[in-house]
């Protein structure tokens, strides 16, 4: 359980006035009218109007048992329950208010700034709302302890006396909002403050010196700003931070050598900023550090991570620095680590033999680096035994890939090793990586067939061999991936430790990637397969640019999640099936550069394809889309492959041709 979580259960059961559901007593008849007034302006989702007076019994009430007469109103909970509408000022008569949750639901407006008035509210939780406007100026919560107003649309500064008037406050979120300006000075005042999240805000200024005063803060989140200078170096003063995010801001300079003071310390990320110079000494020797992310800075020198030290650290990412030499042989002495991100450096070498001993380690990325020996590094990392995702890409240039049946990563799920040019023929020893379910060696030159038997991989979803030169036909067996056919694949789709996106849309994991098949770029012949229509979980099918020949199977309609699709530049004959115009999700369509015939099917998504999807089949005509014939051959060609931009019509972000995965896709 995280800390924070803990003192939100602490918070909620700490209350000395004993509460209870009222059966016998009704309401306060102030408490009564409040509600009512509030619930007139709750247009979806609240039925009290046919409950009972006694305003004790309604759905999210909770009153206290401290008096005979009438009972109080001290709990309002509405979290998730899809109100609609807006927060009435009437809530401001509930004085006995201890807590206030109408989080997760579609609420929206400004505050009232009589509700920042409750003198006895401890718990107000309005996060995941469409709420607007600043922050009320005046408020005086003076028994207030957790504050979550998270993901809305809140604006304006961050000058509100709720800060100089809380002391108490132990949890506050103010995370992914529309603030700006500076941090205020008066955060100094919050002495007791525990867990503070700014982020995903457009906070500007250099790290709000206010916040050193905090010396109770176990968490401190202001990642995804405008901030901007050199890290402070008063940040030793928070002895008691335990988690510390600075990432995607605009922080310059070195990293204070300032980490022997913060000795709880867990978690900390700077990702995303423009710091520069080595590794702070006491930072690679801190024996308290679990997770640590510097990637995409300028850091540069040796990496000398001292694993005799930082004996907890399970998750190391530096990739898109400036980091030089040899993989550190002295990584391996990292027992714990299951995350390494080495990508996109000046690295050099081969793999170090000494890399077998990580046994734990689940995700390793080492790509756009100069390394060497491909063999090698395989025959080593097959050692690690829990290693799942795997990132060599756009290293071991013109080398050839190994097909040494003695390979065997049982565990793997993700292998990518795109943009080498690597020689050969389809590596069999994937064979045995039954667990496979995304795999992308494109853009090398291998050649020979693609091996059949791909039906015995259960899982796999994704998969990318463009731009080789693999020849014969596509093997039946493509067509009967279980993970393309079945909705629901038993297997998780794994962690892979890294971001693969960055700035706001950073994911872990790779259930991200839409379904696809790409043979795009290749020498393949023989047809297209009927059974392709099996894979109804296919997102994008790309086979452009081979010699397949042979009709468009009309069972191709049976991809009903198929988004993309492209056929262009083969040797394809007939008409275009009907059957297409089924295809409701279709938004990259192309069958240019073949030798159909017959009308051009004007139906379902065909009406939003431009003629460039259709030119260059002489026999192809619509009344309302004139394909272009083939061009000269100097002149360059208008259609653009899977690889690159599909335009503004799709309405899609293609996310694996626009990922920074660590290197993957994109070269230095």
């Amino acid at each position: 359980m995280s800390s924070l979580a803990f003192t939100f259960i602490l918070l909620m059961i700490s209350f000395k006035t004993p509460f209870m559901r009222c059966q016998n007593v009704s309401c306060n008849s102030t408490d009564l009218g409040a509600l009512i007034r509030f619930s007139n302006f709750i247009e979806w989702g609240l039925d009290w109007s046919g409950s009972e007076s006694n305003c004790c019994t309604w759905t999210g009430v909770t009153c206290d048992n401290s008096t005979i007469s009438s009972k109080r109103v001290v709990r309002l909970e509405l979290g998730a329950k899809k109100l609609v509408g807006k927060l009435f000022e009437s809530l401001a008569d509930l004085d006995e208010l201890r807590i206030l949750n109408v989080s997760h639901n579609l609420l929206g407006g400004y505050l009232p700034g009589k509700l920042f008035g409750l003198q006895k509210l401890e718990i107000l939780d309005l996060s995941n709302n469409y709420f607007v406007g600043p922050i009320p100026g005046r408020s005086d919560l003076p028994l207030i302890r957790y504050v979550d107003i998270s993901k809305n649309n809140f604006n304006g500064t961050l000058y509100a006396t709720i800060f100089e008037t809380s002391p108490h406050i132990q949890v506050l979120n103010l995370a992914n909002n529309y603030f700006t300006g500076e941090v205020s000075a008066s955060f100094g005042s919050c002495y007791y403050l525990q867990h503070l999240f700014l982020d995903g805000n457009d906070l500007t200024g250099n790290f709000p010196e206010s916040l050193l005063q905090l010396r109770d803060l176990h968490t401190l989140n202001i990642q995804d700003n405008l901030f901007l200078g050199s890290l402070n170096e008063g940040i030793s003063n928070l002895s008691n931070l335990v988690k510390l995010d600075v990432s995607f801001n605009r922080f310059s300079g070195i990293l204070p050598d300032v980490f022997e003071n913060l000795g709880k310390l867990e978690h900390f990320s700077a990702r995303s900023n423009m710091f520069y110079g080595h590794l702070p000494k006491s930072l690679v020797n801190s024996p308290s550090i679990i997770t640590l992310d510097l990637s995409s800075n300028a850091l540069s020198g040796i990496i000398n991570i001292n694993c005799s030290a930082m004996l907890h650290l399970s998750s190391l990412s530096l990739g898109a620095n400036q980091f030089c030499g040899p993989v550190p042989e002295s990584i391996s002495s990292c027992q714990r680590l299951s995350n390494l991100n080495l990508g996109r450096n000046n690295l050099s070498g081969e793999v170090p033999y000494a890399f077998k001993d990580l046994q734990a380690l689940a995700s390793l990325s080492l790509s756009n680096s100069s390394l060497v020996n491909i063999s090698s590094a395989l025959a080593i990392l097959q050692h690690c035994k829990n290693l799942t995702s795997l990132f060599l890409g756009d290293n071991f240039h013109d080398e050839q890939m190994p097909r040494n049946m003695n390979l065997h990563f049982r565990n793997l799920k993700t292998l990518v090793i795109p943009h080498c040019g690597l020689k050969g023929q389809f590596p069999i020893w994937l064979g045995s990586s039954k667990m496979l379910q995304l795999l992308d060696i494109s853009r090398n030159q291998m050649t020979g067939t693609i091996p059949s038997g791909f039906h015995e991989f259960k899982f796999l979803f994704y998969m990318d061999l463009s731009h080789n030169s693999f020849t014969g036909e596509i093997p039946v067996s493509l067509t009967e991936l279980e993970g393309l056919i079945k909705k629901n694949v038993s297997e998780e789709r794994p962690s892979l430790g890294f971001p693969l996106f960055k700035a706001r849309n950073m994911y872990k994991q790779i259930s991200s990637f839409r379904p696809t098949l790409d043979l795009s770029y290749n020498k393949l012949s023989g047809l297209i397969w009927p059974s392709f229509g099996n894979l109804k979980e296919l997102h994008v099918l790309n086979l452009k640019d081979n010699h397949l020949s042979g009709n468009i199977p009309d069972s191709l309609s049976g991809m009903t999640n198929l988004e993309v699709l492209d056929l262009s530049q083969n040797e394809l004959s007939g008409e275009i099936p009907l059957s297409l115009e089924k295809l409701s999700f279709l938004a990259i369509f192309s069958v240019a550069y073949n030798q159909l015939h017959g009308e051009i099917p004007r139906g379902g998504q065909f009406l939003t394809f431009p003629s460039s999807s259709f030119e260059g089949n002489k026999g192809l005509f619509s009344d309302n889309v004139t394909p272009r014939q083939p061009q000269p051959a100097d002149e360059e060609m208008t259609i653009i492959g899977l690889q690159f931009g599909f335009g503004a019509v799709t309405g899609f972000l293609f996310t694996v041709g626009f990922c920074f995965l660590s290197g993957w896709v994109f070269r230095k």
